[in-house]
């Protein structure tokens, strides 16, 4: 009897890469479109359906004829002002059905494809334009909110990369870089905290990033940002390893509270469980076959009646998760950029990650001054392979460099 090939299903396989990045280009596209919707009057529900519609449409021309799972890996999503959670409104449920974007509204957007199991997730906060801001301008607090995340994300992404990876030097040197200890959690925290408090904001409590899994988005191992009494994250990141990056700012405390919407945002555990009623069974085999274990909104489902019935037994034996619909405390906007990494030899590769914002559109008179943090701000994430392509495309701007030219802009104006 022939043996069964062990199939490799690490980043060190160009398949799976390939999965990725493929996945990745579907989310950036479908990202790109929904952003578009988002104007002043249109109803959440409108937007977060017809971005599902097109996800399963651009999902559907890859990989035509293979034998592989492939679909949404996380639904789209549309947060008001002062939501931390992604938000996916149900058509029977009136109330939140009704609700429509307002101008001036901080809005976040979450969305993701998966292919083979492989999910490259991403999100991105917006301003619904207004008359303050007609001209694609942000000012005052809005402004400071989205350059706190902007920058708090680009620190975070800095601070992911294993001790030494993009360490220059001697061979001597490289071993002694490789062989200092990874950065603790707390001190992640505590720089970010100074990045955002520079603009008078806050971390969101609990802000989680997971390694990502093949079929898993909350994997063995979580950075948890501004961790609240009994919460911590596990584990460090790695070479070899998938990443969803999370940050969320909020202009408020950062402290949150549970809304009293109905939980929309589920997704399968990988707990076993006989459920009693027939109508549970039903559900849970939908989710099984359509989802997998990557998250989903009710309004998915054929019946979207009867999955919120039948989703509370399966809740309830918890064979499936509920997110609950979390917003700030204070009522306060919050921001949140998410971004999918893969941590490679080279340095981080953004598989998914939010478009670059233009600096010069933010007006404030606020601006990071630490030190500490323009140093590592100025670090690339990832070492140069190639040249020749050095020479072609435009040398990005390390974020240290983009600090000090937007606050040089904001005091030209004043």
């Amino acid at each position: 009897m022939a043996e069964e090939t062990q199939v490799d299903y690490s980043l060190s396989n160009s398949d799976t890469l390939t999965k990725y990045k493929t996945a990745a280009r579907i989310a950036h596209q479908v990202l790109e479109t929904v952003t578009g919707w988002c104007v002043e009057g249109e109803k959440i529900l409108t937007i977060c359906e017809r971005g599902d519609r097109l996800l399963d449409e651009e999902v559907g021309k890859v990989y035509k004829g293979k034998k592989i799972s492939k679909g949404v890996a996380h639904p789209t999503t549309v947060s008001p002002s002062s939501f931390v959670t992604p938000y996916t409104p149900l058509a029977s449920d009136p109330a939140d059905a009704a609700v429509v974007l307002k101008p001036g509204e901080v809005v976040k957007i979450q969305l993701g494809a998966q292919i083979d199991g492989f999910g490259a997730i991403v999100g991105d906060t917006i301003i619904i334009p207004s008359k303050e801001n007609k001209d694609d301008e942000i000012p005052g607090r809005e402004a400071d909110l989205l350059l706190a995340t902007h920058y708090a994300n680009e620190l975070l992404l800095r601070l992911m990369i294993p001790p030494g990876l993009m360490s220059a030097g001697s061979e001597e040197e490289k071993k002694k870089a490789t062989s200092e200890k990874p950065i603790t959690q707390s001190k992640i925290t505590q720089l970010l905290e100074k990045v955002v408090k520079s603009y008078d904001c806050n971390l969101v409590e609990n802000t989680t990033s997971w390694v990502f899994e093949r079929n898993e988005i909350e994997g063995k191992k979580k950075i948890v940002l501004a961790p609240s009494e009994g919460q911590k994250g596990e584990g460090v990141p790695e070479v070899g390893e998938a990443w969803g990056v999370e940050v969320g700012v909020s202009l408020g405390s950062g402290k949150v509270k549970t809304l009293e919407n109905r939980p929309t945002l589920h997704r399968r555990t990988t707990t076993t469980y006989g459920l009693k009623r027939p109508s549970s069974r039903q559900i849970l085999s939908e989710i099984v076959k359509k989802f997998g274990t990557f998250p989903f909104s009710l309004r998915q489902l054929d019946d979207e009646r009867a999955a919120k019935v039948g989703v509370v037994e399966c809740v309830r034996s918890n064979v499936v998760r509920q997110y609950e619909v979390i917003a700030d405390k204070d009522g306060a906007a919050v921001s949140r950029l998410f971004t999918t990494i893969a941590i490679t030899k080279n340095g981080l590769m953004l598989l998914s990650a939010p478009p670059s914002p233009n600096l010069s559109k933010f007006k404030t008179d606020k601006k990071i001054t630490d030190a500490e943090i323009l140093k590592i701000l100025e670090q690339p994430i990832a070492k140069s392979t190639s040249t020749k392509s050095k020479s072609k495309k435009k040398k990005k701007k390390p974020a240290k460099k983009a600090v000090e030219e937007e606050s040089e802009e904001s005091s030209e104006e004043d």
